[in-house]
């Protein structure tokens, strides 16, 4: 038993093992034991006569690691639905490391859906009110930062739940320029006048068959005493605010999920909302280039030839692989007028990647072996594991095109589409370190699990975070 086992069975008079034995308990990592206390005629236990206490919840922590400690966390938030105040003993005597995953796991699993019911949710499955962690309030800024990353994980899943007939390029400048005012960042906003005049043809291309005109939105973060010498970090997100495929249309079961195909962008604009309370000594710009894929009377064509942001000609075979096409006017633009030390992108990018590693894993893209390690790193550490993929030199001619420089899809059929798609990204990106994060499976998740909640996940956010963090180490 752990800490405070022995103080609530003294208390409460409870037999806490017989309860375990009685339901079989292993202790594994999540595993919830539930108690109810029953007091003389009040159906509650007084402790110290102050505090009446109706529920003991004994928690398993495995192997006590830290991603025991986040599953531990998630699963007692769970457990706790319709409970206004608990108190726990669980990281009472854990590391810094492992009270930050218990935390963060408690309050991802508490997000809920339903922002749109027109009737509040049952008492019973509330989400869990209050935490209050045993300890003398020394690690208080661990915890605030746990708190702080989950919070960013809510700002992307908020916007990637919110539905696309509310949600619309222009809505997602709005809510960029909020989170800019409630976080002093600066905010930049260009329209689709903006991106002709600067020539962001693959942008407009993309958003073309909508009556709803694309943004692509630039969030800048300067910390204190930032200078030009200051490592300039550029996150890059899709932010395909609902993507039909255009000319070349999704099946009605493909659409569905349609609406959390930005979450690349709110996963960026998730990041930027907290680093400044972390306080990450590096600039960060989160670049979004948002639009709405639709098959309007004005949209692009299958062979169509589009120009990007550096000037390169695509030839463009499938409007359903539009992604890439409004990353490579982003990725462009950072690399050309920004002067970034790092350029990350995040996308729900291909199906590919949700084959080759299914709905638990992101894949990462980079020839930077340092830049790999690191977000591999970072992602382990966040519990948001990115495993590291190929680029293949053998499969750069399938982007060949006979008309313009490139293709933005096979012309030979090699397979591996992910990574043709990342091979494609990469030739905007010229001689800076770079690291492509395609989201895809773990960007949505089928039901609730550990700290998911069923629905878009703000994958990506953690990682990301952990690795600003830490210094966004390139070398």
């Amino acid at each position: 038993m752990g800490p405070g086992g022995a103080e609530v069975t003294e208390s409460l008079g409870l037999d806490l093992f017989a309860a375990l034995e009685r339901e079989r308990a292993t202790g594994k990592a999540g595993e919830v034991v539930s108690v109810p206390v029953f007091g003389a005629g009040r159906g509650a236990a007084s402790v110290d006569g102050e505090v009446d206490v109706t529920l003991v919840l004994l928690v398993g922590l495995g192997d006590g690691s830290v991603a025991a400690h986040r599953r531990a966390g998630a699963a007692l938030a769970r457990a706790a639905r319709g409970i206004d105040r608990l108190a726990s003993t669980v990281t009472l005597t854990s590391d810094d490391a492992a009270l930050r995953a218990f935390v963060e796991g408690a309050v991802l699993a508490t997000y809920a859906l339903g922002g749109f019911r027109t009737k509040p949710v049952d008492d019973a499955r509330a989400p869990l009110g209050t935490l209050a962690l045993a300890g003398d309030g020394a690690r208080d800024e661990v915890v605030a930062t746990a708190v702080t990353i989950a919070l960013a994980s809510w700002t992307a899943r908020d916007l990637a739940q919110t539905p696309s007939n509310v949600k619309d390029p222009e809505w997602l400048a709005g809510r960029a320029r909020q989170l800019g005012a409630e976080h002093r960042l600066d905010v930049r906003v260009r329209d689709e006048k903006a991106l002709a005049d600067e020539g962001f043809g693959g942008i407009l291309a993309v958003g073309m068959g909508s009556v709803r005109p694309p943004r692509l939105i630039a969030m800048r973060y300067e910390p204190p005493k930032a200078d030009r010498r200051t490592p300039h970090v550029v996150l890059v997100g899709k932010g395909i605010t609902y993507d039909t495929g255009g000319l070349s249309l999704k099946p009605r079961e493909g659409m569905v999920p349609m609406k959390t195909d930005m979450t690349g962008g709110a996963v960026v604009m998730g990041v930027l909302a907290a680093v400044r309370e972390l306080g990450v000594e590096v600039r960060v710009t989160g670049l979004v280039a948002a639009a709405e894929n639709m098959p309007g009377a004005a949209a692009q064509r299958p062979s169509d030839v589009i120009t990007q942001y550096d000037g390169t000609t695509v030839e463009v075979l499938n409007t359903d692989a539009e992604g890439r096409l409004v990353l490579a006017d982003a990725i462009a633009y950072a690399v050309a007028e920004l002067e970034p030390t790092v350029v990350v992108d995040v996308a729900t990018l291909t199906g590919a990647a949700t084959t080759a590693l299914g709905r638990g894993i992101g894949a990462l893209y980079s020839a930077d072996d340092a830049l790999a390690g690191a977000l591999r790193d970072a992602g382990e550490a966040a519990g948001e594991r990115l495993w590291r993929m190929p680029l293949v030199d053998d499969y750069r001619y399938a982007l060949d095109s006979a008309i313009a420089d490139i293709a933005h899809i096979e012309t030979t059929k090699v397979g591996g589409g992910s990574i043709t798609a990342a091979l494609f990204l990469q030739r905007f990106v010229r001689d800076v370190p770079w690291a492509h994060l395609d989201i895809a499976g773990p960007a949505r998740a089928e039901s609730d699990k550990n700290e998911l909640v069923k629905g878009g996940t703000g994958f990506g956010v953690r990682a990301l975070l952990y690795w600003l963090e830490a210094g966004a180490p390139v070398t």
